[in-house]
């Protein structure tokens, strides 16, 4: 199936009403157990289910308009980057009546194409807004897949706290969708290591691609990835923390080794990174009950409970300190 049918199966379920405008807010959100690897490409479907968390606040706001003429594309205020303009024109194309155009204005509170999932809460954030705009009155699981669409992390983006995107089974894609669960977890804490917020030099979808195609060690990614998704499910019904935090922080240590055995090998990280990393490992071995996550880019996401804040904050003075239940 086509990437334009499958859209068009999906807008026959629209039974909203139309607005002048559409503004919405979603979530950046942290794989915890990673998305990396696609069964269809066309239809952004994944070789795995994976888990998240959002991150409150930190995420992407987005305004659209109708426009006259052709579309405009603003990021922070300015005209965006041409590459960034060209993926979301391409990606409004598919709901495009006749000439149809629209003014697209969209506000980051976290680094662009930095491995920040900037790209999850853009795309997010760009469906509900739509949504609202065009009347479509779909449901979150809906709004899900057609953020799928256009960034697969996006899926999960539309929801707060924990999120899972189900890998389904059909071709079509109609069961590959996120939804939220109701867990929380109210001492947990994710803190944001900035190593840099420069623009990657090899996306995600590129990433994958190669990864795929040339690492020998991908062929056991999907199978480690489902045994992280059930343990992450157990370790956050049990509250039971060191599992949590080892199992996320093992399942995205596979996956940057899936990478770092491709050709030409992926490397996202800088010598920073991992110097923290390293830094994060001697504050274990010390007791201290701290582990991190990192998706496709060089800054890592910390993972502690509210009792290790403190010494968090100590041993990384710059960190930002994300309460995703708060």
């Amino acid at each position: 199936m086509k990437r334009q049918e499958f859209i068009n199966q999906l807008m026959e379920r629209a039974n909203g009403t139309p607005c002048e405008r559409g503004e919405a807010f979603a979530p950046a959100n942290i794989a915890l157990c990673k998305y990396w690897g696609k069964r269809n490409a066309e239809l952004n479907l994944p070789v795995n289910s994976s888990l998240s968390i959002s991150l409150g606040s930190l995420g992407t706001r987005t305004v659209v308009r109708y426009a006259e003429c052709a579309d405009g594309v603003f990021l922070n205020g300015e005209a965006a980057p041409r590459a960034f303009s060209a993926r979301v024109s391409a990606y409004l194309d598919l709901f495009r009546r006749g000439r149809q155009f629209f003014e697209v204005r969209t506000e980051n509170t976290i680094p662009t194409a930095a491995g920040l999932a900037s790209s999850a809460s853009g795309f997010a954030a760009l469906v509900k807004a739509l949504d609202e705009l065009l009347g479509w009155g779909f449901s979150l699981c809906e709004l899900s897949m057609l953020a799928r669409v256009g960034s697969g992390s996006a899926s999960r983006s539309l929801f707060d706290g924990f999120a899972v995107w189900h890998m389904g089974q059909r071709a079509d894609g109609m069961d590959s969708f996120a939804e939220g669960f109701s867990e929380d977890w109210k001492e947990l804490r994710v803190g944001i290591l900035e190593v840099s917020n420069a623009w990657k030099k090899v996306g995600s979808t590129e990433g994958m691609n190669r990864t795929r195609e040339t690492s020998e060690l991908f062929e056991a990614w999907p199978a480690q990835a489902q045994c992280d998704y059930d343990e992450l499910r157990t370790a956050i019904a049990a509250k039971d923390f060191p599992m949590f935090g080892k199992t996320a922080e093992n399942n995205a240590m596979a996956m940057h080794a899936t990478m770092m055995a491709a050709w030409p090998p992926l490397c996202y990280w800088l010598p920073q990174t991992v110097s923290l990393m390293q830094e994060v490992w001697c504050a274990r071995e010390g007791g201290l009950d701290l582990y991190f996550t990192m998706d496709a880019g060089p800054n890592l996401k910390l993972l502690f409970l509210e009792e290790s804040r403190a010494a968090v904050k100590a041993l990384f003075p710059m960190v930002q300190v994300v309460e995703p239940f708060a």
